[in-house]
């Protein structure tokens, strides 16, 4: 982070977190193995965290951390259900039921209990945390100081947790942080806006969130590094396992100066219903989401429309009228969003009161400044040929006294010049005349 540029609120100037618990942050390593060594199936939870010499409070939630590392190899990211019974049971109690192949759990037919508990029996959380440990990357849920609240308001579907791959604290950079989305195959102009947009995010101390994919998201993510400014990719895979391939070094260099966050455990691919899932989550992680370009079906608008569920901000940059690519940007700012061209109207938004964007005006010409009642003269003489003052005050609504009083002011300003009893106007008043209609 540039020691010239505001810093995001609990970010050192060197894009680290700040605090005592540094880089690692979340939940330490992993629980030794009971009976067994070689399947899951004997560990026990809440004993395991117990015998490596924890008080009973922090063996519980180190129990339940574990669990939801479990969970997350069987069930994909955003079920409400199993968000249910974890919000009910809690997490140990649910993997339990799912370990011993217990009796169904409420909201499900038996023959997706039976899926699920099949997919229950190889996993593995404590190769999770080893191999996440491995690769740099910490695991973090409710319950954890850095877990970014607002990601609460997901209610059931929000993620059992998250793995974070960088330094900096994700519930810090959270309370700063806005959403830059759109189309994957975008033009030059959705390009150069994403970008435009993320680099001014970044120099007024805004966190970029982005999803790491090829268009707009990428533009959006090289603004914010180009600014020195701070950038978060939401993938939905492994964050161990940077997707497209393409993004590869984006995606470390992201690591290197923001973070990499995502739902799937290490190792885990994307799938098109993962995409779609894990917008929820950069909806809520941000304080608004702009939509820069998007079709009609574009994966963009899921974003922003779970943004306006959540009663976040949604902005829109607006495109070409004949734009396909624009087209679902617009029906966006048809439904309520707001329509925004630069990041001090994004600031305006989602920032404090009083962060307001410059007022938008044309160019101030010298008539601009003359007086009502010199500009109504002005505006009483012909565009050729002279007028006498009788006639100028007659189309100027005034006296005779006051449009002579008013043509000698305009020629002291060169507007007019004497013909003999008429007055005409000079060449410089054409010409600002002509501007002002330009203008209009």
């Amino acid at each position: 982070m540039s020691a010239t540029r505001p810093a995001p609120e609990g970010m050192g100037r060197d894009g680290r977190r700040e605090g005592p618990e540094g880089a690692g942050g979340g939940r330490p390593g992993r629980p030794e193995r009971s009976g067994d060594p070689h399947g899951p199936a004997s560990w026990d939870l809440p004993e395991c965290a117990e015998r490596a010499g924890e008080d009973v409070g922090r063996a519980e939630g180190e129990a339940e951390a574990v669990a939801r590392v479990f969970l997350g190899r069987v069930v994909e990211p955003g079920d409400a259900t199993v968000g249910r019974w974890v919000r009910e049971l809690g997490a140990v109690a649910v993997v339990r039921r799912l370990r011993d192949g217990g009796p169904r759990l409420a909201g499900v037919s038996d023959r997706r209990w039976s899926g699920l508990c099949a997919r229950a029996a190889p996993a593995d959380p404590e190769r999770d945390l080893v191999t996440a440990r491995e690769a740099g990357v910490r695991f973090v849920c409710p319950g954890d100081p850095e877990w970014p609240r607002q990601l609460d308001d997901l209610g059931d579907a929000r993620p059992l947790g998250l793995w974070l791959r960088g330094g900096p604290s994700l519930r810090l950079w959270a309370l700063r942080s806005v959403a830059v989305v759109g189309a994957r195959a975008c033009t030059e102009y959705g390009a150069h806006m994403a970008a435009e947009l993320a680099a001014g995010l970044a120099d007024r101390g805004w966190v970029v969130v982005s999803g790491g994919a090829y268009g707009v998201d990428g533009a959006a993510h090289r603004g914010a590094l180009g600014s020195a400014g701070a950038t978060v990719a939401v993938l939905a895979c492994g964050v161990d396992r940077p997707y497209p391939r393409g993004h590869a070094a984006l995606i470390d260099r992201i690591a290197e100066q923001g973070l990499v966050v995502g739902e799937l455990p290490p190792g885990d691919h994307p799938t098109p219903s993962r995409f779609i899932v894990r917008n929820r989550v950069i909806a809520a992680l941000t304080r608004g989401t702009v939509v820069v370009e998007a079709a009609y079906r574009s994966g963009s608008l899921v974003t922003a429309r779970a943004a306006q569920r959540l009663g976040r901000h949604t902005m829109g940059v607006p495109g070409p009228a004949t734009s396909a690519r624009s087209a679902g940007v617009h029906a966006l700012l048809r439904d309520g969003a707001t329509l925004v061209t630069d990041a001090s109207e994004v600031v305006e938004l989602v920032g404090d009161m009083g962060e307001l964007a410059p007022e938008r005006h044309g160019p101030v010409l010298p008539r601009d400044l003359l007086e009502p009642d010199a500009r109504q003269v002005l505006a009483a003489l012909p565009a050729r040929g002279a007028a006498t003052a009788p006639a100028v005050a007659r189309d100027a609504r005034t006296t005779v006294d006051d449009a002579i009083a008013r043509l000698y002011e305009l020629r002291s300003l060169g507007y007019v010049e004497r013909h003999g009893e008429g007055w005409k106007l000079t060449r410089q008043a054409v010409i600002s005349a002509r501007a002002g209609r330009d203008g209009c």
